[in-house]
């Protein structure tokens, strides 16, 4: 395990703790709050770019790429909070994990936290006896979707939730976990750039 250099690792530290607290509120309260993710991003776009100001020769984030991070992660999932599939706590955590971390690392969270959350989804509807219900709902739902007029709703008011915002976090956290194994550098991920 190689340590990613220090201009870095000091936003993965903030990521660390910013994961912490967002997922135990997420399990606890339903919420992730604004009081923890409006001043990570700020910290990251703000550190971001003091460090690189800084110590330009050395590796790590500058301004722009908090802002494109911030940028992908909270523009993707920001249009599932503005169609109402997800909460707003959920975007803003992944606009501060962009902030903070950079938008191929952003990506990667992404991917892994939508992984974690369809095993998290097939374990409930397991669990609650649900998943054949859940499949002709959605099978009804795709077949709406793609007719004139209303496509009707996907969940009922009897639909167990998951946490998505704990998804996030571990999805984050695997992320992170990557950066440290492959030697520091989010370039390596899980994009290969």
């Amino acid at each position: 395990m190689t340590l990613p250099p220090l201009t870095i690792t000091w936003a993965y530290v903030v990521l660390a703790g910013v994961l912490g607290i967002s997922a135990v509120t997420d399990v606890r309260n339903g919420k992730i709050y604004n009081v923890v993710t409006y001043p990570a991003i700020l910290l990251g776009i703000v550190g971001h770019g003091i460090v690189s100001w800084l110590w330009p020769d050395q590796p790590g984030l500058g301004l722009s790429d908090a802002l494109v991070g911030f940028a992908v992660g909270f523009g993707a999932l920001g249009l599932a909070w503005l169609a109402g599939v997800i909460g707003g706590g959920d975007a803003k955590l992944m606009g501060a994990v962009g902030a903070l971390a950079g938008w191929r690392f952003t990506l990667s969270a992404m991917f892994y936290g939508f992984v974690v959350a369809a095993l998290m989804a097939m374990i409930v509807m397991l669990r609650y006896r649900i998943l054949g219900r859940t499949a002709k709902r959605l099978g009804r739902f795709f077949f709406l979707a793609v007719m004139p007029g209303p496509s009707g709703k996907l969940e009922t008011a009897q639909s167990p939730k998951i946490p998505f915002g704990l998804a996030l976090c571990i999805g984050s956290a695997l992320a992170l976990i990557e950066v440290f194994f492959s030697g520091g550098q989010a370039a390596k991920l899980l994009l290969g750039i």
